[in-house]
């Protein structure tokens, strides 16, 4: 433990994670607000000229193994690297992984993709464990704190990466706003190396086992997985960029979508079946069964930010303001400002509501959570009925859209961790962790598919696919939180004292 502090009464290497986290996610939300776009972008516009479905399936798998990665990569820091080095090496992928998306060649983007996937799945579940390592066990309300202002630089790079790399990405030159994207995350390793010294110990070294031949064993299998892994990875790349084998997004995405569907299908019952429950706690990995459903549907809808949304702000909405075009992919930073703006306001609600009796438990949250997600998509359903005979309806719509949707991530997204680590019995705490992920996984590759519907040609020719396709997830999500409101109270009597 460091004994330096901050001016706020905290560990001074929360400021050195602060700004890496912020610089990791000036990263993510750049790709997140410009990928799409050059996917389906002309050639002649510095694009890659795809189709809507392979486009959007491309994005969805890149979303998609950004989580999925996390399970891994917070295993290996746990194992071989230390959570500190994790952090850096998983930086230093994602910076050459932007370096490599620069390059105006397709075979190179992707495999940038590849690499900066790498890199996410190393850095972003290992930085947050080394902040909860910065405080004693004794020190939970000031931990508690800490990571509320860990999690304001999360929205402060979601905030400001749409803007910078947006503005470049589409007015310059799409390769320059990856290029930007990448130089923020180098920002952010220089000056984790130069102040990392505020970490003390934390996270230095990987959980070591008693006996050290059983450990150099552990460590020599490891090394051994990697290499293979390594060498896997570099020959389908090869065979994929000399056209041996044909990837084919769409067949990849369909693919990985049933196996995340059947691996947490037989993940829950093998615990429900194998591992040694009571049956209070078989009911409360059943409660963690629904709540993953319901929270894959939910990212499977809010994840659109990044994909039909930011497709409709593109193509179908009137972006003036004064005179002026707005940038469609400024749009994706309308959701961290909402979030700033309304964490206070809700932390005041829900501190009001126990005072006065009024707890709404988990279900009832993540059921108004869906229902306000498909308020959101009402109203975009709503702005899309005006397309056609060459009207866009007024940018405002997304707006609103976006305003109802983080309402909705604000009733579900804090309970959803936090739940996990309530419902979940001791020995399984991380394995429902990563669940939590994969539900989020899960989501994120629907989100991309679902964008795939927004044929630009198919729309043209009968605009009314468009509000079909919102209106068909506004019925979808509102039914979906409608019954789980109305399931609350079973779901409670399975959750036991949790609530």
């Amino acid at each position: 433990m460091s004994a330096e502090k901050t001016f706020f009464g905290h560990p001074r290497g929360l400021a050195t994670l602060f700004f890496t986290e912020m610089w990791e996610r000036f990263s993510y939300y750049g790709m997140r607000a410009l990928l799409l776009l050059f996917l389906v972008d002309t050639v002649e516009n510095g694009g890659l000229g795809l189709d809507e479905k392979n486009g959007a399936a491309i994005y969805g798998l890149y979303t998609m193994f950004v989580y999925l990665l996390a399970l891994p990569g917070g295993w290996l820091a746990d194992n071989f690297f230390g959570q500190r080095k994790a952090v850096f090496i998983g930086g230093c992928f994602i910076t050459v992984g932007h370096i490599f998306l620069m390059i105006p060649q397709p075979q190179t983007f992707f495999l940038g993709l590849v690499i900066v996937v790498l890199g996410v799945g190393l850095l972003k579940p290992n930085i947050s464990g080394i902040v909860g390592g910065l405080y004693p066990a004794t020190e939970q309300t000031k931990r508690d704190a800490g990571f509320s202002i860990f999690y304001m630089g999360i929205n402060l790079g979601a905030f400001i990466a749409p803007l910078i790399t947006g503005y470049i990405g589409e007015q310059i030159a799409w390769n320059y706003g990856f290029g930007v994207a990448g130089l923020g995350m180098g920002l952010g390793l220089i000056q984790y190396k130069l102040t990392e010294k505020h970490l003390g110990d934390v996270g230095l070294e990987p959980n070591r086992l008693e006996d050290p031949v059983k450990q150099a064993r552990r460590d020599k299998n490891i090394k051994i997985s990697l290499i293979i892994f390594v060498l896997v990875l570099i020959s389908v790349l090869i065979l994929s960029f000399t056209e041996v084998i044909v990837f084919n997004p769409l067949i990849v995405a369909g693919i990985s979508g049933v196996v995340i569907f059947i691996t947490a299908t037989l993940f829950f019952l093998y615990v429900l079946v194998f591992e040694k429950l009571t049956p209070e706690e078989k009911k409360k990995i059943i409660v963690i069964g629904i709540l993953f459903i319901f929270s894959a549907l939910f990212w499977s809808g809010f994840e659109q930010a990044g994909s039909s949304l930011n497709l409709f702000a593109k193509r179908y909405s009137d972006r003036m303001f004064f005179g002026w075009e707005i940038p469609a992919s400024w749009f994706q930073s309308v959701n961290s400002i909402f979030i700033i703006a309304l964490s206070p306001v809700f932390a005041w609600l829900w501190i009001t509501l126990a005072k006065r009796n009024v707890v709404l438990g988990t279900p009832l949250k993540f059921g108004w959570g869906l229902i306000f997600l498909g308020l959101g998509f009402a109203a975009v359903a709503l702005a899309s009925q005006s397309i056609g005979g060459g009207s866009k309806p007024i940018w405002l719509w997304l707006i609103l859209t976006y305003f109802l949707h983080t309402v909705g991530e604000l009733f579900l997204s804090p309970v959803g961790l936090s739940a996990m680590t309530k419902l979940a019995p001791k020995k399984l705490v991380g394995q429902m962790m990563g669940m939590w992920f994969m539900s989020t996984a899960f989501g994120n590759l629907i989100a991309g598919l679902m964008a795939g519907e927004m044929d630009d040609s198919l729309i043209e020719a009968n605009p009314q696919l468009m509000p079909d396709l919102f209106w068909f997830i506004v019925k979808t999500t509102v039914i979906s939180g409608v019954v789980l409101i109305l399931l609350s109270n079973q779901i409670k009597k399975l959750m036991g004292n949790i609530r």
